[in-house]
């Protein structure tokens, strides 16, 4: 992995103006909570002494107080707690974009769910972090110095030190529970990557386990799962269940002490009752500031092992970038070279391609065949650059490939590959996936798409539908047959209209009939505009220009149909099998 610096900062700073109000206002806040345990002793105090002539002078500085407190709660809500949300849109946006960069190697190694917990767990954990976190943990230390200042200046020093050294504890044994909610917190943040992982997987082959009657099976996996998951929740929890009654321990020590000494100190007339009752209100203010201590902390130590997975997608980079992102109006005629072309997939050892040498003049239909894992898909991706070949090996019109920048490459290809790939939107949408222009905006695009469809055949199933183009096709095209998705993504790839096609056995779920007719549809559409088809069957192939034979990641035949029949090689015996084949089917 190639590392690169992130940071949270950037984020911070965008929202620095949020942040400095919200903790104005917080500021204010704790102000007008020191001043009402001291107006309530005045008042005491004067009561006692029968020197208050007149209590509503400080009753209505309770209500201010009280006030100030309820409007500037609501302040720092708003600015702090609206700029962690800001913040965490941001970086799920930034996360998502920075996804969408990366290469095919990425997301082969990484699990659907894995990346699924990120946009929520590990996002909420930063967010709260950035959020009340911050308020609290503002909170705990101004709180704490100014009520400290408060407890000496009003009431007495000696009393303020013997009811705060129990509270110098929390500060100590916060730090090393902090350590260890980290890592319980980095192994449940795994843990639920695990689960939603599982469920991703399970929900989307659920054919799969209901066909094969595994159910009962997939249940015990999910369980096992599931039951990891709130075992290391668990641990997490059973760690932090210890610091309130150890915060309620600590915090009790300290008003006995309270208690002990300022008993003494009101008996020996060093402090009046007033300034007693108003010492005793500031400890049970200290409370707030010793679990929000370890409330922030939890938050923190949590937000940082969220942040170093986080991290760790940021730091990854696309393996396939634009060696020249700016080269001015290039676009795709379709002409396509390949010379000696050797390939290896980055994790593998044995070349799936080797010195595959073909030539595709502009408006020419070259046909592949080739065994399962010969390296005909390979050839497709190489081609769209989801991989990257030695420098000079593929052409296009006369440029080597990566000399075109990315975006200008994938426009001018369409690509119809094994598996189909639909959107969950109606038909409409997805057959104009392809195009710059959205339906909802250009309605006169709906012809476009109706003519597409037919030229793929499907325009006559859709038209059966209820709801016909506005059919919504569920996850993956869930409602639509195989040969129905195959031919609404090759409508899509139609209606791009592009320099050259690139169709991956896309006819394979269709009657021969059906194949013919869109073969003749695109031949007809695309006599200036070169066509790659990839197909097992040799009825797919019999129109193509040229046909390439791939043995072994080889180039082992190469001609028209006819010249490859008369050669009696592979090409030939594949083709006579299917003849068999086709002709036991009639007789029956």
């Amino acid at each position: 992995m190639r590392e690169q610096k992130f940071s949270l900062i950037p984020y911070l700073v965008r929202y620095k103006w949020h942040y400095a109000a919200g903790i104005t206002v917080l500021l204010l806040v704790d102000l007008a909570s020191l001043y009402i345990p001291q107006f309530t002793g005045e008042i005491i105090d004067g009561l006692t002494a029968g020197t208050l002539a007149d209590v509503k002078p400080l009753l209505l500085k309770i209500f201010a107080a009280g006030l100030t407190m309820t409007l500037g709660r609501f302040g720092w809500r708003y600015f702090i707690v609206g700029a962690s949300r800001g913040i965490e849109y941001r970086l799920r946006n930034d996360m998502f974009s920075h996804l969408e960069t990366l290469s095919a190697r990425y997301f082969n190694s990484h699990k659907t769910g894995d990346l699924m917990a990120h946009f929520t767990n590990d996002l909420q954990a930063v967010r709260q972090a950035a959020g009340m976190a911050v308020i609290t943990a503002f909170d705990a230390v101004i709180m704490t110095l100014m009520v400290l200042i408060k407890m000496i200046v009003y009431v007495n020093f000696r009393l303020t030190v013997f009811a705060f050294i129990p509270l110098t504890l929390v500060a100590v044994s916060c730090y090393f529970f902090g350590i260890e909610s980290k890592k319980r917190h980095l192994s449940r943040q795994q843990a639920f990557s695990d689960l939603s992982d599982k469920v991703q997987e399970s929900l989307a082959g659920i054919r799969v386990i209901k066909a094969f009657v595994q159910e009962e099976r997939d249940l015990k996996s999910f369980d096992a799962a599931n039951r990891n998951s709130m075992e290391k929740s668990l641990s997490s929890v059973k760690l932090w269940a210890v610091v309130g009654p150890f915060l309620d321990v600590v915090t009790g020590i300290s008003m006995l002490l309270t208690l002990v000494f300022g008993g003494r100190m009101v008996l020996n007339g060093q402090v009046s009752i007033g300034q007693f009752v108003a010492f005793n209100s500031y400890i049970g203010m200290l409370v707030w500031p010793m679990i929000a201590c370890g409330d922030a902390i939890n938050a923190f130590t949590q937000a940082a092992a969220a942040w170093k997975r986080i991290t760790l997608i940021f730091q990854e980079t696309p393996d396939i970038i634009d060696t020249c992102p700016d080269a001015g109006d290039l676009s795709l005629k379709g002409d396509i070279s390949i010379k000696d072309l050797t390939f290896t997939y980055p994790d593998g050892e044995e070349p799936v391609l080797s010195h595959v040498n073909l030539h595709v003049s502009q408006g020419e239909m070259l046909g592949i065949l080739a065994r399962t894992g010969s390296g005909k898909s390979t050839l497709a991706d190489l081609l769209l650059r989801v991989y990257d070949c030695k420098k000079g090996a593929i052409l296009l019109d006369g440029l080597p490939i990566d000399e075109y920048p990315l975006k200008v490459l994938r426009r001018d290809m369409a690509y119809v590959p094994q598996d189909n790939f639909l959107f969950s939107d109606t038909l409409e949408e997805n057959i104009a996936f392809g195009l710059e222009e959205r339906v909802a905006d250009h309605p006169e695009l709906k012809e476009r798409i109706r003519q597409a469809a037919a030229d793929a055949c499907i325009h006559d199933n859709i038209q059966e539908f209820p709801m016909q183009y506005l059919t919504v096709v569920g996850e993956r095209g869930v409602t639509l047959s195989g040969g129905q998705k195959q031919r609404s993504s090759i409508a899509r790839a139609l209606l791009k209209d592009s320099a050259i096609l690139i169709l991956d056995d896309s006819l394979s779920a269709v009657d021969t009939d059906t194949e013919e007719q869109i073969l003749k549809n695109i031949l007809r559409l695309r006599k200036s505009k070169t066509t790659i088809v990839i197909a097992h069957r040799i009825s797919t192939l019999q129109h193509a220009d040229h046909v390439a034979v791939l043995e072994e990641g080889r180039l082992a035949e190469y001609g028209t149909h006819e010249e490859l029949l008369e050669k009696g090689g592979f090409y030939a015996h594949i083709y006579e099998k299917q003849q068999l084949e086709r002709a036991l089917e009639t007789a029956e």
